[in-house]
């Protein structure tokens, strides 16, 4: 196995692009490590991004924010611009792992682990975030939940890297949260997670929203149904159950150890209506 560690994104795609044998980026390793450990994965080159300046660094345009691959959930964790616009994106980086874990990993990389449980990518989805990928062709720019494509696997080309997330500038009264349930409140994998997303307009009516589901099938649920529930209500009892109805129906998990079918649905139904709330109430202090 070789270990490589580039200093420029140009390095990086020419040495994913050349590799002869299966090749694998590193970020922070927090899930590489662990599956490469495991015996799940052996690749033939290991490319280690941290090196990339570029990649390590959060930037706030007139668009939004532009998140590197290499930044660390920590440090998304402490920056005060994207806590105060994107707090529920901030909730799912911030469960990943434990303190140590978070000076390490990151949300691109949790993102590509594609893992139906990880805890960043339901948030980036509600939050409609999108990858920004550079390869040997270019770059393009898709919506952050078509990058995982099923457990384990994503929709990258040979030699294509995320080089960042994108995050849109908020609109006034916007809000959005992240949940997640597990058997133990730290250093644990979510049986299902929702979160939610929503902009309100002057008179506290729900003018959008997204609403999307974590380890409730094998890649995040974008339940677009929920949102409409959502979208000219005030967020009422009969809504709040509407919600809980469309998110629990839109599941579609699997029996394990960690949780059946049936149990999976219902909670899901019940983190929906927590974090609507959540982010209806962050949405009508802004």
């Amino acid at each position: 196995m070789r270990y490589v560690r580039p200093n420029s994104l140009e390095d990086a795609i020419g040495l994913l692009a050349g590799a002869s044998g299966n090749a694998a980026v590193l970020a922070g390793g927090s899930d590489l490590l662990v599956r490469m450990k495991g015996g799940f994965i052996e690749p033939d080159l290991v490319v280690d991004i941290k090196a990339i300046d570029a990649l390590g660094r959060i930037t706030e345009n007139d668009e939004g924010f532009v998140i590197g691959a290499a930044v660390s959930c920590a440090v998304l964790g402490e920056n005060a611009a994207v806590r105060r616009a994107w707090p529920g994106v901030v909730e799912g980086a911030k469960l990943i792992g434990s303190k140590q874990v978070q000076g390490r990993c990151t949300i691109v990389g949790n993102l590509c682990n594609a893992s139906p449980a990880a805890d960043s990518v339901p948030a980036l989805v509600a939050a409609g975030a999108k990858a920004l990928i550079r390869g040997p062709a270019g770059s393009r720019t898709i919506a952050v939940e078509m990058v995982p494509v099923g457990p384990g696997r994503t929709s990258l080309a040979p030699g294509e890297i995320i080089e960042a997330i994108l995050l849109d500038k908020r609109p006034p009264h916007s809000g959005d949260a992240y949940q997640r349930f597990t058997p133990r409140s730290e250093m644990d994998i979510a049986v299902v997670s929702a979160a939610v997303n929503l902009t309100l307009d002057d008179q506290g009516i729900v003018e959008t929203a997204r609403v999307a589901l974590g380890a409730a099938a094998p890649t995040v649920l974008l339940v677009d149904e929920a949102a409409r529930i959502l979208v000219g209500s005030r967020l009422d009892e009969r809504t709040l159950d509407r919600l809980a109805e469309a998110c629990s129906g839109a599941c579609r998990p699997i029996d394990d150890k960690r949780g059946t079918v049936e149990f999976r649905k219902k909670v899901a139904g019940v983190l929906a209506k927590r974090v609507a709330q959540t982010a209806y109430q962050r949405a009508g202090q802004k």
